[in-house]
C-alpha cells in the first residue's frame, strides 16, 4: 500500500480540514464492488445513485446520512438467511451477502429520497446552493468627486 503525505499541501491553507480527511480516507479505502452501482446526473442540480440489490427486501436495507456521508447497507434477515442455507444450489449467481457503501457528499448536496423498484435501490440527491454562496453582481459606483480648494490658482 502506498502512503501519501499531504501535509506540505495543507501547510498554507486554512479551513480545508475536511478536504484533507476526505483525501486520506479515500486513499485508504479498500471497498468491494458488491453490489454494483451507478452514479448519474439527472438534471442541473439533481443526481441519482442506483444500487443493484436483487434479493434484498426494503426492511433489510438501510440508508443513513451522517454529517456529509451517505451510508447504504444491507443485511439479509435471519429468515432469508435460513432459507438460503437449506436450499441446494446448482449454480449461484445472485449474491445475498451483507454490504456497506459510503458515499461522500458535498456540503450543498442533500438526500431527497430513496426508492426500491425491481431490485434497484434509487437514492435521489439534490444540490441546494444557499443564497449567500450564489454569485451576485456588485454595482460599481463613482467615488466622491475631488474637492477644489482654491479655484483662483
Amino acid at each position: 500500500m502506498v502512503n501519501y503525505d499531504f501535509s506540505p499541501l495543507f501547510r498554507s491553507t486554512v479551513g480545508f480540514d475536511r478536504l484533507s480527511r476526505l483525501l486520506e480516507s479515500n486513499l485508504a479505502k479498500t471497498e468491494t464492488a458488491y453490489p454494483p452501482y451507478n452514479i448519474e446526473k439527472t438534471g442541473e442540480d439533481n443526481y441519482r445513485i442506483t444500487l443493484a440489490v436483487a434479493g434484498f427486501d426494503r426492511s433489510e436495507l438501510d440508508v443513513t446520512v451522517q454529517e456529509n456521508k451517505l451510508i447504504v447497507s444491507g443485511k439479509l434477515s435471519d429468515a432469508a438467511r435460513a432459507a438460503e442455507e437449506t436450499s441446494q444450489y446448482l449454480y449461484r449467481g445472485i449474491a445475498g451477502r451483507a454490504f456497506r457503501h459510503a458515499f461522500e457528499l458535498a456540503d450543498t448536496v442533500k438526500v431527497a429520497g430513496a426508492d426500491l423498484v425491481n431490485g434497484l435501490l434509487h437514492i435521489d440527491l439534490k444540490r441546494e446552493i444557499p443564497e449567500q454562496a450564489k454569485p451576485r453582481r456588485i454595482d460599481i459606483v463613482a467615488g466622491p468627486q475631488p474637492k477644489v480648494i482654491d479655484q483662483a490658482a
